[in-house]
């Protein structure tokens, strides 16, 4: 592996500060950047109230906690990142914005840095297509929240090399997570591929009449022995989310096997119009 001390994480979200969590909590330094003052500040204190409630539970200490935040610098300037040897990209599943932040980070960092992105569904071919050196691009894709799920996908793109892999893979072993390899840059990777089609399923179950959201969650949990039923994962993670990706895929695979059930157009819609915005399948009757 590279000799990697310095991670670069672009976005202070909900997704990016617990990749900075991990990443820090395992010995790395990182740099956790967003665009605006207010975004680092409240992605620092969602780490900060992450730690506290691991103090609470015993699983923490004080000097523990500030042994963390001293290794996460937080900054709005993404020329900040010209020293680190490792990026990970969390910004919004917009691949025009996302191409945007690549073509400025290849102008910045050093020439054998990896770029990674943590997309959950998005083409990492098509992302690294902006980069002069597409071979040091490659998915790296945590789990909600990432500072407790243990899987991390690290996916090829067509040009991405054996290195940059076995880099990203180190790198998240050693930082106490289970690694799988997507070997081919397929819309969704291997969970979103398999989780997708169950949440479409669930809903379409839902609209039939055949069972109540909560009794479709009930026998997900014990029926399949699933942590969590299809709807109380779906509002845990975002409506707003698993609709954007089905529309991806829908269009991606050329498919309307992936396209959103009505129901959820409907929700999506209310949110539109500002009425239950951000609301999920168990806000509504």
């Amino acid at each position: 592996m590279a000799n990697i001390k310095t991670i670069g994480v672009v976005g202070a979200g909900a997704m990016g500060s617990g990749i900075a969590i991990v990443m820090a909590t395992n010995g790395y330094k990182v740099i956790l950047r967003d665009i605006k003052e207010e975004y680092v500040q409240t992605g620092l204190d969602r780490i900060s109230k992450f730690m506290d409630n691991s103090i609470k539970r015993g699983k923490l200490t004080e000097e523990g906690k500030q042994e963390v935040l001293n290794r996460i610098t937080a900054t709005t300037s993404l020329q900040d990142m010209k020293d680190v040897d490792l990026v990970i990209e969390v910004v919004i599943e917009d691949m025009d914005i996302k191409q945007q932040v690549f073509k400025e980070l290849d102008e910045i960092v050093r020439e054998d840095v990896v770029l990674a992105t943590n997309t959950s569904s998005m083409s990492i071919t098509e992302i690294a297509s902006v980069v002069k050196n597409p071979s040091r691009v490659a998915g790296m894709h945590f789990f909600n929240p990432a500072q407790i799920m243990k899987l991390v996908e690290v996916i090829r793109g067509l040009e991405t090399s054996d290195e940059t892999v076995e880099t990203l893979r180190q790198v998240a072993e050693s930082a106490k997570k289970e690694v799988v390899e997507v070997k081919k840059d397929v819309p969704g990777f291997i969970v979103n591929r398999i989780m997708i089609p169950q949440f479409i399923e669930a809903i379409k179950v839902l609209e039939e009449g055949i069972a109540s959201k909560e009794d479709i969650d009930k026998a997900m949990r014990y029926g399949l022995n699933h942590p969590m039923g299809a709807f109380e994962l779906q509002d845990y993670a975002g409506v707003d989310i698993g609709y954007f990706v089905m529309e991806y895929f829908q269009k991606e695979f050329a498919d309307n096997r992936w396209a959103p059930p009505l129901l959820m157009k409907n929700m999506m819609r209310a949110g539109r119009n500002g009425k239950k915005a951000g609301k999920g399948f168990y806000d509504y009757e």
